[in-house]
């Protein structure tokens, strides 16, 4: 491996901004800590564990039940 690498003519991957958007969502602590014990056990980031875990609850459309009283 080379000690330095020349990226002058490199471009910035054009599909980058299409992969993955970042946003802000709020979480219970008791989620988080869930998500970061799988996390440990499978060597995933927890994040990407939560971001599979959604897209796998949009393909299968999977949605709560959800009755307000």
């Amino acid at each position: 491996m080379r000690k330095e690498y020349d990226f002058s003519k490199a471009r910035k991957n054009p599909y980058a901004s299409q992969l993955k958007k970042q946003i802000t969502i709020r979480l219970d602590e008791e989620s988080i800590t869930y998500f970061k014990m799988i996390s440990e056990e499978v060597g995933v980031p927890y994040q990407s564990l939560i971001n599979l875990y959604l897209r796998d609850c949009a393909i299968s459309q999977r949605k709560l039940n959800l009755n307000w009283k």
